[in-house]
């Protein structure tokens, strides 16, 4: 496990304020830290279960949000609630492969977090996050949020062979195996790379990219979308098994209210599409035998890396995650 030495002096200096121990305090007030910059996207849901936890928890559990990237940056963040440096964390699987080497298998979902807690599939990643990586898998957001690839020059087709495009590993196996050169970066180095046209393009949900400035780059986005975000609450499992009854059945309310929040994301993407056709982002749509080809290769390439890494894993989930 990687050391915490290099994480941010931020969260370092907030801890030297938490209250008592969590067995001592009537109320129990939690540090958490956001992978995404707040305000954004993929912090919106989460900020918003901070706000209902803060209100509707008084007197059980409160949460103090530090903030996002500048407290800990990204990739490290999984190795912060890890260790107990931070107590929650929102954060994707893309930030903490080497943690979870099969999480990659969450964006390949094609039903949603109330399904996979009625089919027991919840638990088998609660339990994949305990064993592995210390935390508690509390919640999970992004259903319905695709990912697209975006790109400063046109496609004609799903080979995309002389393209160097900005990779997470969520889509690099799919990329790979459709000919891209990739490089991968943080995402606040995306605008840099377009602008020096050190990359041609990059893969991004269908939500956030104005929110990113990368729109002012970005000339096409590649239809159909494919895999779904995964977003997700982890709750370092010492502090989790140190809160009370009470307070753990208060966070667990609060993520089942954040969770009804993706039934949103329909509109959500909608709106985010018509601002991207504003903002002169042109949509290249594939016909259907080449979204066959697209489709079929995010799938078959997705599935194939995480069944590399642990196939009997890899078939439970598939198992349980795919229509």
């Amino acid at each position: 496990m990687k050391t915490t030495t290099t994480l941010s002096a931020a969260v370092f200096a907030v801890s030297t304020f938490a209250s008592g121990s969590i067995a001592q305090a009537e109320e129990v007030t939690l540090r958490a830290v956001s992978a995404f910059t707040l305000g954004t996207a993929f912090s919106r849901e989460f900020e918003s279960f901070v706000e209902w936890i803060n209100e509707n928890g008084k007197g059980v559990v409160q949460i103090n949000l530090v903030g996002g990237p500048e407290a800990v940056p990204p990739f490290e963040l999984g190795n912060a609630v890890q260790s107990g440096v931070v107590d929650i964390a929102n954060n994707t699987t893309a930030y903490y492969p080497n943690l979870l080497p099969t999480g990659d298998a969450l964006h390949l979902a094609e039903n949603t977090i109330q399904d996979q807690r009625a089919n027991g599939c919840y638990e088998l990643v609660d339990g994949i996050h305990q064993e592995q990586m210390n935390v508690k898998y509390l919640a999970h957001a992004g259903d319905g949020i695709g990912y697209h690839l975006y790109l400063t020059k046109p496609v004609e087709g799903p080979d995309l062979s002389g393209l160097t495009i900005r990779t997470t590993p969520v889509y690099q196996a799919m990329f790979t195996q459709l000919g891209a050169n990739l490089v991968r970066t943080a995402p606040g180095e995306v605008y840099s790379a377009l602008e020096r046209g050190a990359i041609d393009g990059y893969g991004w949900p269908s939500q956030g990219v104005l929110d990113l400035g990368w729109d002012e780059q970005t000339k096409y986005r590649v239809d159909p979308s494919f895999y779904n975000v995964d977003v997700n609450v982890l709750v370092n499992l010492d502090t989790w098994n140190g809160l009370t009854e009470a307070q753990r059945a208060k966070l667990a309310e609060g993520a089942a209210w954040m969770e009804e929040l993706n039934n949103d994301n329909a509109d959500r993407n909608a709106s985010e599409y018509a601002a991207q056709a504003e903002a002169g982002i042109e949509t290249i749509t594939f016909g259907e035998a080449d979204a066959e080809t697209w489709i079929a290769a995010a799938r078959d390439a997705g599935w194939a890396a995480v069944e590399e890494v642990d196939a009997d894993l890899a078939q439970q989930m598939r198992a349980c995650m795919t229509k």
